[in-house]
């Protein structure tokens, strides 16, 4: 049997199964990008759930994982060589499955290529901003009086719903196939129906992201990995 117990975080959320993956998240955006990955790569994993409180995501044992704080990690028994592997980052997370398992990055190193950019481009644009507009639509800062950081944070999410409406003309997915760049982008616009923020981006003045969506959570594996770990 595997040893995890060089790894602090398993005495705050304990591996029932070490020789599965063990998934430390909670069903956010992020979060839900590596059960959803697990769950369309078919690896056998073990979900913890870490809220976004201080007591759970900025305590010793999660900070042991991710000193950043922030959810998802993951422990992988079977790492390279055969070693546990600890690994923080969403999109480094989907990059090191595809790796593991020669699938969703697509086939040959242009196609690998062309997912790494659309990957990038949800990790460096559709997240951020997304997220901000999040805290000021419907979080924290939406009580803010001066509406200047809300009116930036939705133009910039409708650039960007701009963007991937282009991007979907004429096919399903990113980058052709389905992929981690589809896995790592649409639960984001999801957020955006979570919210309510769909008036306010412009949502319905880009079909092809509606029905790109709909395609996305129709999916079995997705369905079961957007309730992976149970947020109650």
């Amino acid at each position: 049997m595997t040893d995890l117990s060089a790894f602090p975080i398993t005495r705050r959320w304990p591996a029932t199964d070490p020789e599965a993956i063990q998934l430390y998240a909670f069903p956010t955006p992020n979060g839900v990008k590596i059960s959803i990955a697990l769950e369309e790569l078919g690896l056998r994993y073990e979900a913890h759930k870490v809220t976004l409180k201080p007591e759970d995501v900025k305590s010793p044992a999660f900070l042991s994982l991710n000193p950043n704080g922030k959810i998802p990690a993951i422990i992988d028994p079977n790492g390279p060589n055969g070693a546990p592997l600890g690994l923080f980052e969403s999109g480094a997370i989907l990059i090191y499955l595809a790796e593991k398992t020669g699938r969703l990055m697509g086939n040959g190193t242009a196609e690998r290529l062309e997912v790494l950019q659309w990957l990038m481009f949800q990790m460096a644009g559709i997240g951020p901003m997304f997220g901000q507009l999040g805290f000021f639509y419907r979080g924290e800062g939406a009580s803010i009086q001066d509406r200047r950081a809300k009116d930036r944070y939705i133009a910039e999410t409708r650039r960007l719903l701009s963007v991937i409406e282009t991007r979907l003309d004429g096919q399903d997915w990113l980058c052709g196939s389905y992929s981690m760049a589809d896995i790592a982008t649409a639960p984001w616009l999801r957020m955006l129906c979570l919210i309510d923020a769909r008036e306010a981006v412009g949502w319905w003045d880009h079909p092809n992201c509606i029905a790109y969506l709909d395609r996305f959570l129709a999916r079995p594996a997705v369905q079961r990995g957007l309730v992976t770990p149970p947020r109650d």
